[in-house]
């Protein structure tokens, strides 16, 4: 199962690879990372449809924020679940996040045990559905 980070401070791709070693180790995940949003909307467009099941996206970045990116993904890639990360846990992202089609809204410090929770519970309903 593939996630796809999206975070414009490239130092997230080692703190999610630290956390993550032993899902990514027994091959239960792999991480791919963005650092813009227009760089995920180009990552999930290369493949038809693409192969990531999980997007997990700041909503503060420069260019397009991660409200834009949720609103394309779930315009173009419905079938894709995408949560939201914010430093600020107001009361206004959150909702637009949820109003959006967001399935969760992290604050930071990102909480890794909900995430991995979140995670192995869309890996089992993945592993499933499959014939």
């Amino acid at each position: 199962m593939n996630i796809l980070i999206v975070d414009d401070e490239t130092d997230v791709e080692i703190l999610f690879r630290q956390k993550f070693r032993k899902e990514i180790k027994k091959g239960e995940i792999s991480l791919s990372f963005a650092f813009s949003g227009q760089e995920a909307l180009d990552f999930l467009e290369q493949e038809n449809p693409p192969q990531v099941v999980y997007v997990f996206s700041d909503i503060n970045m420069p260019g397009m924020t991660g409200l834009e990116l949720l609103k394309k993904i779930k315009e173009r890639f419905p079938q894709i679940n995408v949560s939201m990360i914010s430093a600020y846990g107001d009361t206004e992202n959150y909702e637009k996040a949820i109003d959006s089609g967001a399935k969760e809204f992290f604050t930071k410090p990102i909480d890794f045990e909900y995430l991995k929770k979140e995670i192995a519970n869309l890996v089992h309903k993945q592993k499933s559905n499959k014939p």
